[in-house]
């Protein structure tokens, strides 16, 4: 704590610094005034850069990989230019090697290596990134080259000390003898000529292990961290790995007498028959077990998202898929873009195809499962910001150059970027969507920008209509996307999919329903119920069947919230037909008012004996327009909750009755007086 109180201090001072206007002026430094530098404790310093800055200890490797990936990036682009570069050693590669009993850890590349000068500067100097010094000369001279470097803060070699008492370095430039580096991240370090084993060219970084620190001695543990933090880096990392075998020991004592056995075969014919049992038992062969090392390649699976969508076959977008998900299906649909503008990343988001079996059991502390990589090195696979919550089925990685790390690289800086970045994943995101919906119809989307490149794929076998699937596993995230989301409801609206009197077994669209709507038909009309089954008979759809208007079945608890917040579609209201003030559009307005009139007159006497009947039950009674063959029939007021929500209400298992009382709608009992009970 005092470690990290001293680093706020310092930020402060930081602050105040920096702070325009305060030099110069009436109020600034005085002309006398003498100037220091700040002076920094290396013991103390060292202490806090490597016990403050990281959160988990395992991040050494992903640092120390990174590290060597950026050494064998250098030598390569070096190579383009000097053909000798590479002549030490043609491989670019990074091998990982673990002594259990030395208590040792070695990782090594054939990178560009590092001269006596570089390991006292580089290594030797805190927050000093030879990276980024790399970069910037490449700038300065007016360079220019595929680099994909990761280094950027100086600080990631240090983490080594997260699990090492002493760490050694041994390096071989191209211009320099083999030197080696030493510390035990105290004051001091030391730096000697390597009369040792020749490296011919790279780096080799050798960990003593600390006493807590043994899992970094078990060969699965650390092909674990590999393929988590370092899977995607472009060049192959090699683990040295045992394997136990059983093998089969020949008797050297049966050989010498081969011979003599084969002699006395026929005179023991009939004992070994008697005794085959017994023989077959003891002539078991010997076995014992043993243990071969070899290298194996780890990191076998490619960044693909890195490559042109053109260049990429539906198999190995699948196979990567299962290999990120470790789902055994194959995904439903994909979308593979790369965006550009203020933020640059390149990203695929997979839709699955099987629902996770505990998809809505923690709905609002469940993420999408999108892995955020840097230059193909993980960031962290459990960031909650970047797509809201009703996309957290999605699945796929996002890399780029431009976020906003914070030292450690453990997690994101809260930034614009970000917000930009998730904006352009919710966009492609529903576009996939949108892409899937209209797959059978043959239509599509063109809401796309100029400046990204995309390919969106669907897993389409020609049988069951791709998107019906999707909404039967899905579609309670787009409706709750309809409650949550209210600058992209307009392109959620079009996702919606329901049951209708006019659908038969499948589903049909707003988008469909406005297409089919009659001429004279002014609203979009939908029955919320418990069941297709209990809503398809309702009184309620009497006069719209004897009009042949189609009317949408709600019959997800969560559709009436959701459709509270979709007042309308393509310009045409939604009506619930379980309210008051039922309109359909081809009503003679005068007849009407005439034969309202005379049915008023006519049943006031009935209409006030019911309402006196009643009393406080209903809040009046009137004559029915909605009805042909029902007597009678309770709606609700225009404004208030229809009698399925307040079915749902009362159904919460904290439902407070007392209050479900106060927010209970007015109800209004209409009669039809065509029918004889009636009548």
């Amino acid at each position: 704590m005092r470690a990290l109180a001293w680093l706020g201090w310092l930020a402060a001072c930081a602050v105040v610094v920096m702070l325009p206007g305060e030099v110069g002026g009436e109020e600034g430094v005085p002309s006398g005034a003498e100037t220091f530098e700040f002076q920094a404790e290396v013991n103390r310093l060292m202490d806090i850069i490597i016990n403050s800055l990281y959160k988990n200890k395992e991040i050494f490797l992903r640092e120390v990989i990174s590290n060597g990936s950026d050494a064998l990036d250098k030598i390569r682009f070096l190579s383009v230019s000097d053909k000798e570069a590479l002549a030490a050693k043609k491989e670019l590669e990074i091998r990982i090697k673990f002594d259990k009993d030395a208590r040792t850890l070695t990782i090594a590349d054939t990178g560009v290596g590092m001269t006596k000068a570089d390991l006292v500067a580089n290594l030797g100097t805190v927050a000093k990134s030879g990276t980024t010094n790399f970069v910037e000369a490449l700038s300065n001279a007016d360079t220019s080259g595929d680099l994909s470097l990761i280094g950027q803060f100086g600080v990631g070699f240090y983490s080594v000390y997260l699990v090492a008492d002493k760490v050694r370095v041994r390096s071989k430039h191209n211009d320099d003898d083999q030197h080696v580096w030493e510390s035990s991240a105290d004051s001091s370090f030391s730096v000697w000529k390597d009369e040792g084993e020749a490296l011919g060219r790279g780096t080799e970084i050798t960990l003593f292990l600390k006493d807590d620190a043994g899992e970094f001695l078990d060969q699965d543990r650390l092909e674990e961290l590999v393929l988590r933090y370092s899977e995607f880096i472009t060049f192959p990392i090699y683990l040295h790995k045992s394997k136990t075998e059983t093998v089969t020991v020949e008797d050297e004592d049966d050989e010498e007498d081969l011979d003599d056995e084969d002699e006395e075969e026929e005179e023991d014919e009939e004992e070994l028959d008697d005794e085959e049992d017994e023989e077959e038992e003891d002539d078991e062969p010997r076995t014992e077990s043993v243990t071969s090392w070899d290298w194996v390649q780890v990191n076998s699976q490619q960044a693909i998202w890195a490559r042109d969508t053109k260049e990429v076959s539906d198999d190995e977008y699948k196979a990567f898929y299962k290999s990120l998900s470790k789902d055994t299906e194959d995904p439903t649909t994909w979308i593979h873009f790369r965006a550009e503008g203020e933020v640059e990343f390149k990203s695929i988001l997979y839709v699955p195809g099987a629902v996770p079996f505990d998809m809505y059991d923690s709905y609002h502390t469940k993420s999408a499962q999108l892995r955020l990589y840097v230059r193909k090195v993980l960031i962290t696979d459990e960031f909650e910001d970047l797509v809201p919550r009703y996309l957290n089925f999605l699945r796929g990685v996002v890399d780029s150059d431009d976020l906003p790390l914070n030292v450690s690289r453990e997690t994101l800086q809260q930034h614009k970027v970000l917000k930009v970045m998730g904006k352009k994943l919710v966009r492609k995101a529903l576009e996939m969507l949108r892409k899937l919906a209209t797959a059978k119809s043959g239509g599509g989307d063109d809401d796309e920008e100029e400046d990204e490149d995309d390919e969106s794929e669907s897993d389409d076998d020609g049988g069951k209509d791709p998107y019906v699937e999707f909404w039967e596993k899905f579609g309670k995230n787009i409706k709750l996307g309809i409650i949550e989301d209210s600058a992209n409801r307009s392109k959620l609206t079009k996702l919606l999919r329901f049951k209708s009197n006019k659908s038969g077994e499948g589903y049909t669209s707003l988008e469909s329903y406005v297409e089919n709507m009659k001429d004279w038909q002014k609203a979009i009309y939908f029955i919320a119920g418990e069941s297709v089954e209990a809503v398809e008979d309702s009184p309620f759809l009497e006069k719209l069947k004897a009009k042949d208007l189609e009317v949408l079945y709600l019959v997800d608890p969560i559709d009436e919230y959701a459709i509270q917040h979709v007042t309308e579609f393509d310009g045409k209201k939604l009506q619930s037909v379980t309210k008051e003030g039922l309109k359909f559009g081809d009503e003679d307005e005068d007849r009407d008012k005439r034969l309202d009139k005379a049915y008023k007159d006519t049943f006031k006497p009935l209409t006030d004996y019911l309402k006196t009947l009643y009393g406080g039950a209903v809040s009046k009674v009137a004559v029915s327009k909605r009805v042909t063959t029902t007597p009678c029939i309770v709606v609700t007021s225009q404004y208030g909750n229809s009698a399925n929500m307040e079915r749902i209400m009362r159904s919460q298992a904290f439902a407070d009755q007392q209050k479900a009382q106060y927010m209970a709608s007015q109800k209004t009992l209409e009669i039809n007086p065509r029918h004889k009970i009636i009548a």
